[in-house]
């Protein structure tokens, strides 16, 4: 669909959607981009006279798992989002079009939106063999460079868009590289995670349809709405991580009381995320809820760092120095506790020596 096509607003009320429910529907967009409640008649004022963006999606060397996070989103649903906000004119996993029909679906969504479709990539780019990853006999090199030469941003979905993800895995037989590697000449937004949280994707596009642009990033150029606090800030089992209780197994007594999972190679200080407060599942859950420690999906290497039930030894990331000291005093803590523990258990040993003693005594 063109961009020059009915307002957001239009086809709101075109679906039978009242002005009630579009005041929530901004109120929901005003909360997935953390802004504060009085900014929900500015929401509603850019989406009324907002047009549905063109998006273009292509998929490149991924496992369709940031598709399926997609589709899982709730807030707002996929159903939403495309029938309603944006403009979905390609994606060869959701389209029913294939083959020739798909490609000049493209091709159109491209020549009638040039310079203002958004360009949404998941999966890395094989330079090692171009010929090794092809969509219509075209290489995901060619056809990524193609798509973004008219396209208004790039959106890097999933950690292997963003930072060549698993593919890129040493030996790295591809020569996987993510978008970035590649695209240097518009602004390239990364949403990682494998897969990103679907409330996050689509946060994304909803603060480009409310602003016309994209959100402040941080330096590795992610969203800092939903990746300026580490998991760890967020997390439930941090106070037991101050307290310094950790579980030691999987199913030990300190795993059945919730326990912090760090000395279980929880990744959750160093791994930037929205987990711990958006929550998987229509925000039931997360891993470290699960009963599972993060294994730092959303940063750079994470399948190159080391084993994931190993704790950390050194931290990584970009605040290394802050997370150094935080580890530190978290095991010092749960050090000087054990020792506590253990100096109270041998006192409370010793008198109950005594008492049996001195019983014994009494009884001759």
């Amino acid at each position: 669909m063109a961009i020059d096509g009915p307002t957001i607003a239009e086809v709101l009320r075109q679906q039978g959607i009242s002005r009630r429910g579009f005041l929530k529907f901004c109120a929901t967009t005003a909360s997935l981009m953390a802004l504060p409640p009085s900014m929900v008649p500015a929401i509603a004022a850019a989406l009324e006279n907002a047009r549905r963006p063109s998006v273009i999606w292509l998929s490149f060397q991924e496992c369709t798992g940031c598709t399926e996070s997609l589709t899982r989103s709730h807030s707002p649903s996929i159903e939403a989002l495309i029938l309603e906000q944006i403009s979905l004119d390609y994606h060869h996993t959701l389209q029913a079009a294939s083959g020739t029909a798909a490609e000049a679906a493209r091709k159109a969504a491209m020549q009638e939106n040039a310079g203002k479709y958004l360009l949404v990539v998941d999966g890395s780019i094989p330079l090692g063999n171009a010929g090794f990853s092809t969509i219509a006999g075209i290489s995901n090199l060619d056809m990524l460079k193609e798509t973004a030469a008219g396209a208004a941003a790039v959106i890097a979905v999933g950690t292997c868009a963003a930072y060549g993800g698993i593919p890129a895995a040493q030996p790295n037989p591809t020569g996987a590289v993510p978008v970035s590697a590649i695209i240097k000449d518009k602004p390239v937004l990364n949403v990682p995670g494998c897969p990103p949280i679907p409330v996050v994707i689509t946060g994304v596009l909803a603060h480009f349809l409310t602003f016309g642009s994209l959100p402040e990033l941080d330096a590795l150029g992610r969203p800092k709405t939903f990746y300026g606090e580490t998991i760890h800030d967020r997390c439930y089992r941090r106070p037991f991580y101050d307290q310094g209780k950790f579980a030691e197994t999987f199913d030990d007594e300190g795993a059945r009381k919730g326990w912090c999972l760090f000395k279980l190679g929880c990744k959750g200080p160093v791994t930037y995320n929205a987990c711990a407060t958006t929550k998987w599942n229509q925000g039931v859950s997360f891993p470290i809820q699960s009963g599972h420690g993060c294994i730092g999906c959303s940063e750079p290497g994470f399948w190159d760092a080391g084993p994931f039930y190993k704790a950390l030894s050194m931290p990584i990331g970009p605040a290394k120095a802050a997370v150094g000291a935080a580890v530190v005093a978290g095991l010092a803590a749960g050090s000087a506790v054990a020792l506590r523990n253990r100096s109270a258990k041998k006192s409370a040993q010793a008198a109950h020596q005594k008492v049996t003693v001195a019983d014994l005594e009494k009884s001759k």
